[in-house]
């Protein structure tokens, strides 16, 4: 009977232990799965806060530049709602063991002084600015390393003692005391926040739901649009296959054809038959021309398609390829919102790339109307201590993408060097908008 009795115990304990260890098992599963739940909030939470950064930074940058209207408010606005995004992000992230009040700080300045702005300009706006887009730029500048660090996986976020020195030591400069109410009492509206990185000027139109070039033109069929296809690329039709029928917007006939070094795709809209876009998946050898020599070449291919008088704005250069952004010159006016994209291969000068997405959606017959400011007018309203490099006249969309508007665009250089485009109305007079030049050895950028 004892012998039964301990048996049992012993059969108990067992069966106790086993279970036990099925429960620390699975409550390790579950920690493992929390932690990378955990892990991937925190990810999200500092690609949230190296956005809303750098996008504070071009803000702040942009302001430098405005004067007295409209613009300049609506940057103010932005540079408002960019710090508070940042803090937000700030505060999902695994610091509450570390010292971060600098950088919250920075954030907390600055978008309190912006919306100190909003409601009345003080007298040393500009100076104090300037300050801020100084300390911004270092800490963007700081966020872009651990982002970097994060993807190579040299960097965990709970282990943050190494991102609060980088983050605290760039937020030293913000300590200036600047005007303004807690940004907590604001009662402002904290607007959409949309992108302000741009791949040539003015690109975010290129949602049209109404494609301005195509409007009155039949439907094609597809062997039409083969056709088409096939006299773009100077090819028999037989070398094209059909890949797909595309709905959207911009309906479409898509093409396949084997080409020397990599397949091409190319797309053609079902209403019209116009080409869409292209692509050959080719990867160039050494560049055997300069940049100016490949956009001779795209305005060939652009006069050979019938295209109108078209000028080149600015060029990207990756990998032995150079990117192109051609827009329509009609009476001496820039049409940025009808953009054509062209893509020249660097080593033997071939077609890579072509999209005309802006063109199709925009581009129409038009009237300018004469302006009621001139060029001399407008350039009161650039601000002291950029120096004009050119100027021209030029249509840009509105802010919404709804609108075209006539504009100067002066291309200026700053005090440090750097190179900014104003945007003046020419009808109001006051700024429409600015955009930052990026240029370096691959091309032009716009923030």
């Amino acid at each position: 009977m004892r012998k039964r009795l301990r048996r049992a115990r012993v059969v108990f304990t067992v069966a106790a232990l086993v279970v036990a260890a099925g429960f620390a098992v699975q409550g390790q599963a579950e920690a493992r799965w929390y932690k990378r739940q955990l892990t991937a909030g925190y990810y999200h939470a500092f690609s949230e806060l190296s956005t809303a950064s750098q996008e504070l930074d071009t803000a702040l940058r942009k302001s430098l530049y405005t004067t007295p209207g409209p613009l300049r408010d609506s940057l103010y606005r932005q540079i408002y709602a960019k710090a508070l995004a940042a803090q937000y992000a700030l505060g999902e992230l695994p610091y509450g063991n570390v010292e971060l009040e600098r950088t919250a700080a920075f954030f907390a300045k600055a978008g309190d002084y912006a919306a100190a702005l909003c409601r009345e300009d003080q007298e040393s706006a500009q100076e104090d600015l300037a300050a801020l887009a100084a300390v911004s730029r270092g800490l963007d500048q700081a966020l872009n390393e651990l982002q970097l660090d994060l993807e190579a996986g040299a960097l965990e976020l709970p282990q943050a003692r190494r991102a609060e020195a980088a983050l605290a030591q760039v937020a030293e400069g913000g300590e200036q005391q600047l005007g303004g109410t807690t940004f907590q009492e604001v009662e402002s509206a904290f607007p959409e926040l949309p992108s302000l990185v741009y791949d040539g000027p003015f690109s975010e139109h290129l949602t049209s739901a109404t494609p301005q070039a195509l409007a009155g033109l039949g439907q094609v069929t597809q062997e039409e649009a083969r056709q088409a296809a096939a006299d773009f690329l100077h090819v028999s039709p037989a070398a094209l296959t059909l890949a797909s029928v595309g709905e959207g917007v911009l309906p479409t006939y898509a093409f396949t054809l084997p080409r020397d070094g990599g397949g091409g795709y190319l797309e053609v809209t079902r209403q019209g038959g116009q080409v869409l876009c292209y692509f050959q998946d080719r990867v160039p050898g050494a560049p055997a021309m300069d940049a100016a020599e490949a956009v001779e070449l795209a305005q060939n291919y652009l006069a050979n398609w019938g295209f109108p008088q078209m000028e080149p704005s600015y060029h990207i250069r990756r990998e032995g390829a150079i990117t192109i952004h051609f827009a329509p010159v009609v009476d001496d006016v820039y049409c940025y919102p009808d953009l054509v994209k062209v893509t020249i291969a660097m080593d033997n000068g071939s077609l890579l790339g072509y999209e005309a997405h802006g063109y199709l959606s925009q581009h129409r017959a038009r009237t300018f109307a004469t302006p009621a400011v001139d060029q001399a007018q407008a350039m009161a309203a650039l601000p002291q201590g950029v120096s004009i490099l050119a100027v021209q006249k030029a249509l840009v969309p509105t802010a919404g993408g709804t609108g075209e508007v006539l504009t100067y665009e002066f291309k200026c250089q700053a005090a440090d060097g750097g190179h900014v485009l104003i945007y003046v109305n020419a009808q109001t007079g006051l700024q429409q908008n600015i955009l930052l030049l990026l240029e370096d050895e691959t091309g032009t950028l716009t923030l």
